[in-house]
């Protein structure tokens, strides 16, 4: 009854020390992470009269079906972009 316990509490241990660790490394690769959101500090070399910036957009897709099953449509996103227009000469 008691090695049942303690095998028991030793196992609660383990498994809340690795749920820990799992939380701490998933904060750390968050906070390293750059944040893109407004941060355009790449494009202010660029000429603002020929070039902005693209918000993300969803679109929907048709997939072909595999092997007999029917085709179905799919979400897909696009990022924010930035778009370029040239002049010709």
């Amino acid at each position: 009854m008691i090695d049942g316990f303690k095998r028991a509490l030793t196992l609660g241990a383990a498994t809340v020390a690795l749920a820990g660790g799992t939380v701490l490394s998933s904060v750390g690769i968050a906070s390293a992470a750059p944040s893109h959101h407004g941060d355009h500090t790449a494009t202010r070399h660029l000429d603002r009269g020929r070039c902005h910036m693209v918000h993300g957009y969803w679109i929907r897709v048709w997939r072909d079906g595999r092997a007999g099953r029917h085709g179905h449509w799919i979400r897909v996103w696009h990022r924010e972009r930035l778009v370029c227009h040239h002049h010709r000469r």
